[in-house]
């Protein structure tokens, strides 16, 4: 089994500010869908509902929802109740915070995006440690409206 994470970040480490994302980066949009697209996807219930009701369930992916929530079901989302439940050979986390920080002592392969400012938020990165290492860089990028970022993939060493 291999566990993908997926995530971009404030330089503070800020991912989600009031079930939102606080900036909006098309690029960086971009490569969400182009590394998840025909995998299964795994979120939070809370991060389901963040998504706009016009790409719920994301199309090309299998959506799986965590939810605490016993009665919980939406069309579309394939529930889970723990992480355990999750037993796909090959699937991207995609939040929130929460779910990363559930997933992460079992993933293998995070892309990280960091966009080169503090937010304001409510939910943050999970600390990845020392045991990951940076595979490939994409250096800082500048999107249309003048915003950088900068994409990493990282492998869990093991």
């Amino acid at each position: 089994m291999t566990i993908h994470m997926i995530w971009a970040q404030a330089r503070n480490g800020v991912i989600g500010a009031a079930g939102e994302i606080p900036w909006r980066i098309p690029g960086e949009q971009r490569l969400f869908k182009e590394r998840t697209m025909g995998s299964t996807v795994v979120m939070g219930r809370a991060t389901w509902d963040s998504l706009p009701e016009r790409v719920r369930p994301l199309p090309g992916r299998r959506n799986v929802v965590l939810t605490r929530s016993p009665g919980w079901s939406a069309e579309g989302a394939v529930v889970a109740h723990s992480p355990d439940e999750v037993v796909e050979d090959d699937f991207w986390v995609m939040g929130g915070g929460e779910i990363y920080a559930a997933f992460l002592p079992r993933a293998a392969h995070l892309v990280r995006t960091t966009i080169d400012f503090d937010a304001d938020g409510d939910a943050f990165a999970p600390e990845i440690g020392s045991d990951w290492e940076t595979t490939s860089t994409t250096g800082w990028l500048t999107a249309e409206m003048g915003q950088r970022y900068r994409i990493d993939d990282l492998l869990r060493r093991r």
